[in-house]
């Protein structure tokens, strides 16, 4: 098969990954919390449920990078991972007990990890110029699966029969359907997907360890022969540089001192204070980490809002989550776009600003709605329209510039770090506005305080947002 259509199929396999995780947040999510019922579980239970399938996500995630970086095997990171995704499902389906079914999304979480090596793999596999639009693409897919998702939910909830021991009805269902949806990606994933790095010319093609030990053979040849250097003594006013030495008449003139690289440069020894201390580094994973804590915040808010100031029911909230996901998908893809005309750095800061518009919009007409019903209602939409609309720009932007300014030899545990963070954003959003639905004063104003801090860090930041350059040492060659 032709280096192109592997290409293709494996990002198609990558998306389909992406596609399933969001259906089956949308596919659970609605009915968990009756389920547990039916098991006579404690009201904190749900918050336990949600909580766990996060956590060990945020455990994972590092680990199978970790694993990624030191084998450049990701397919078999990803079958391997899948594998716990189909048992807490089934899991899931069979829900003898409550703590079964917290098992249960404790056990599909960890499936979740491989999407760090995912990551890795595309920071690896594509060139810095097309990160963007690749992640961008990618992110779309999990919001298709979010917004398709309710739609499984219609005839999910039709079902009401036995196989074997176990019953499926509308509470099980959703665990039987994930868990033969992961089976059908693992056998995608066996035929479909290729561990493939880029070409490098018209005629190259090959896996990462084929690319890896031609890089090896390349690097040991020496870059400049005597001959080569005797050939510079008449080069004219355009003479090239050797070395950071002009070359000028034959001769080599004292260098200028290059800008300062990445320490994940100076070094083949991986120090990780160095690498995730630096400023820019830290500026994006407070990114990560504020606006996903901000996003299920208001997420979590959003329900209780509607129902006691328009009382919503939940055919209102469906369409309303429905028309979010369709706005948050062609956010993507104009970020997609975008990121094909302006730097990273300016998307993000894009981003910040309309998520700032939108914090203090909801403080001022949310926290107190003014006006009648109509009003208030137009209050409402705008408020969620410019939160939706921030978001694709805020994180399509920072997922490619923490590939850039982080090393690419361990990108697998840098995304598994940051996948982290914001696992327990996704943790601690919820938690806080779950107590504060009827103070939404101290829950937006805090929400606005941690906007306005990244603000003032990527202000201040700005000028080393950008890919670093990286100024190879050949000395000793």
């Amino acid at each position: 098969m032709d280096y192109q259509r592997k290409k293709k199929l494996t990002y198609f396999t990558i998306g389909l990954m992406f596609l399933f995780s969001g259906i089956e947040y949308a596919v659970i999510l609605p009915t968990i919390w009756r389920y547990l019922q039916t098991l006579d579980a404690e009201p904190y239970f749900l918050g336990l449920g949600l909580s766990a399938f996060s956590l060990s996500g945020l455990l994972c995630g590092p680990l199978f990078g970790h694993w990624s970086d030191r084998t450049r095997k990701t397919k078999a990171i990803i079958l391997f991972a899948n594998i716990f995704e189909i048992a807490g499902n089934f899991m899931y389906f069979m829900g003898y007990s409550k703590w079964l079914l917290l098992s249960s999304r404790l056990v599909a979480g960890i499936g979740t990890g491989a999407g760090a090596s995912i990551f890795g793999y595309l920071t690896r596999s594509t060139a810095p110029e097309d990160r963007a639009t690749v992640f961008a693409a990618v992110m779309a897919c999990r919001q298709a699966g979010l917004l398709i998702g309710p739609a499984f939910n219609l005839f999910l909830r039709l079902c009401n029969f036995h196989i074997g021991p176990f019953v499926v009805n509308k509470y099980t269902s959703p665990g039987l359907f994930m868990c033969f949806l992961w089976v059908l990606l693992e056998l995608v994933v066996l035929f479909m997907y290729w561990d493939i790095m880029p070409q490098r010319g018209p005629h190259v093609s090959g896996t990462e360890d084929e690319l890896e030990e031609e890089g090896e053979e390349g690097e040991a040849k020496p870059l400049v022969t005597p001959t080569s250097l005797e050939s510079y003594g008449s080069v004219g006013p355009g003479q090239p540089e050797f070395e950071g030495h002009s070359l000028a008449n034959g001769t080599l003139s004292p260098p200028s001192p290059p800008p300062s690289p990445p320490p994940s440069a100076q070094s083949s020894g991986f120090s990780p204070s160095k690498e995730y201390l630096r400023e820019e580094v830290v500026v994006l994973l407070t990114a990560q980490f504020i606006t996903l804590f901000n996003q299920t915040a208001l997420e979590t808010m959003v329900t209780p809002l509607t129902q006691k100031f328009f009382n919503f029911g939940e055919l209102e909230n469906s369409i309303m989550y429905c028309l979010c996901g369709v706005e948050v998908i062609a956010g993507f893809f104009f970020v997609r776009w975008l990121s094909q005309h302006c730097a990273d750095r300016v998307i993000l800061a894009v981003g910040l600003i309309i998520c700032n518009v939108s914090c203090v919009w909801c403080l001022i007409f949310l926290a107190n709605p003014l006006g009648g019903l109509p009003w208030q209602l137009a209050e409402f939409i705008i408020g969620v329209f410019l939160q939706v609309l921030g978001l694709p720009f805020v994180a399509v932007s920072q997922v490619s510039l923490f590939s850039k300014v982080t090393a690419e030899k361990t990108q697998g545990f840098s995304q598994g770090l940051r996948r982290s963070v914001g696992g327990l954003a996704t943790i601690l959003g919820p938690l806080w506005a779950g107590g504060l639905t009827n103070n939404l004063y101290i829950m937006l104003g805090v929400m606005m305080a941690l906007l306005t801090l990244l603000t003032v860090m990527m202000v201040v930041s700005y000028e080393r947002l950008v890919e670093p350059r990286v100024i190879t040492d050949h000395s000793d060659s």
